[in-house]
């Protein structure tokens, strides 16, 4: 089954490229992705994972209530998307189950980042999807780590889809950079070999990001976004599913693995 999940943030992302943007325009590129994906979603029936920032959340109720109203599942994103203390955890499960009125079981940190996973257990999450098991420069190695899910510390690990063997990222940039064709060759290899694909996603994506003057972005992050990757994804969506590939939630997918 292929897992989709978007990471619903502040949309913070310009203060790395040395840009300013207020947080309400943080707030509104969001909104306005989120809305673009679910719309999507509804067209094909998909039902998929968002993780949620609690300042996304606690500022955008009325997106949490729609999430939740067409069947989707909430995880946490953390309490804030560029600020991270242990006790986050926590406090950002608590908020999103008061505003959902779900039981918060999956937890993304937020760029991908390390975290302890006992901190993770204790703040009571029954999975983590905070590991892209490659190499990015300026981010993370995870040779070490394994390529598919597996338990640590009590706590079930869902790494991002990566390819056999030379491990390619299948993850949000490779779907802005890659041709289709080559896209869909990686995905069908992955699925063959691992009986499934754990894919990620962010709402600001779905929205035009050329704008070097107001971002700073580079061209491989700006490169087919808005309207185009709409149509990219929905492209993806439509193969897919002529393969004969499900979508599932991620927590549907924990379910099935442990019972």
């Amino acid at each position: 089954m292929i897992l989709l999940s978007f990471d619903i943030e502040e949309f913070d992302m310009p203060f790395e490229y040395g840009k300013d943007i207020s947080f309400e325009d943080q707030l509104s590129i969001s909104t306005e992705g989120t809305l673009k994906i679910l719309a999507l979603l509804s067209k094909y029936n998909i039902k998929a994972t968002f993780y949620c920032t609690a300042t996304y959340a606690l500022n955008r109720r009325d997106i949490i209530t729609t999430i939740i109203d067409q069947g989707h599942e909430l995880a946490s994103h953390g309490y804030y998307h560029s600020d991270f203390k242990p006790a986050h955890l926590k406090q950002s499960k608590d908020v999103l189950e008061e505003i959902s009125g779900q039981t918060i079981k999956g937890y993304r940190m937020a760029r991908m980042m390390p975290v302890d996973e006992n901190e993770i257990r204790k703040a009571g999450y029954q999975y983590n999807s905070s590991i892209n098991p490659t190499f990015i420069p300026g981010r993370y190695n995870n040779f070490n780590k394994p390529r598919t899910w597996y338990y640590q510390d009590g706590v079930v690990q869902l790494p991002s889809s990566v390819s056999p063997l030379i491990r390619f990222p299948l993850f949000w940039l490779s779907f802005h950079n890659l041709p289709m064709g080559i896209l869909k060759w990686l995905s069908k290899i992955t699925y063959r070999k691992d009986g499934y694909l754990n894919l990620y996603f962010h709402p600001w994506e779905f929205t035009d990001l050329h704008q070097p003057e107001k971002f700073g972005f580079p061209g491989y992050v700006m490169k087919n976004t808005g309207i185009v990757f709409e149509k990219r994804i929905d492209n993806f969506i439509t193969w897919a599913k002529q393969q004969g590939y499900h979508f599932s939630t991620s927590g549907a997918f924990v379910k099935h693995i442990i019972k």
